[in-house]
């Protein structure tokens, strides 16, 4: 593993025009150009180059083409969920989806960091990363954009076009830009009727 890839793993500053990451960015690309060319019949094609690409895709879970990401490898996405179209998911730290998870269309999970103050950092292509966690159960609506290092807790449903900049906790409503809790949602055990 090259110098900048740990650094990149660690969540220390690193410089993303590194050959190393630059190739293996290029390596996921031509996978994601595989996987969004496919024809709407090829669902066997479509999982298997996704079990190439990504560090795990568990049962049942299923993304939409048009996908992108970074890296791929750096993606761990558990059981039975769901990210519709357009979702982009850059990968320079870890993300990690929990089981039943639904993501709406053009959602964007985004772990990179640019130097804010130091524009000669910028210039030279220094970057930081840090992870994202989807817990179990959430729903995100479409257009939903998580900030670096925020994690998002079970049960939890975020609006359409949210922007999340902090962590959320379980069992909430939370919407906004900058994305605020809205009420808390009621717990039901699994195998309870829901009161609706």
């Amino acid at each position: 593993m090259g110098e900048q890839r740990e650094r990149m793993l660690r969540g220390d500053s690193y410089q993303d025009n590194d050959a190393d990451l630059v190739a293996d960015r290029k390596a996921c690309q031509r996978l994601l150009d595989r996987f969004n060319a496919t024809l709407a019949e090829e669902d066997d094609v479509r999982r298997a180059l996704l079990d190439k690409l990504l560090g795990s895709l568990g049962e049942r879970s299923w993304i939409m083409p048009r996908f992108q990401c970074d890296y791929g490898q750096y993606i761990r996405i558990g059981a039975n969920s769901f990210l519709n179209y357009d979702a982009i998911l850059m990968d320079c730290a870890p993300i990690t989806i929990g089981d039943d998870v639904s993501i709406g269309p053009r959602a964007q999970l985004l772990t990179a960091l640019h130097p804010m103050a130091d524009h000669q950092a910028r210039r030279q292509r220094w970057e930081t990363a840090a992870p994202i966690t989807i817990g179990n159960n959430v729903w995100m609506g479409g257009g939903v954009t998580v900030c670096p290092g925020v994690t998002i807790g079970d049960n939890t449903v975020i609006g359409a076009g949210s922007v999340v900049t902090k962590n959320v906790p379980a069992h909430v409503f939370a919407a906004g830009n900058p994305c605020r809790i809205i009420k808390p949602l009621p717990w039901i055990a699994d195998g309870e009727t829901p009161r609706i």
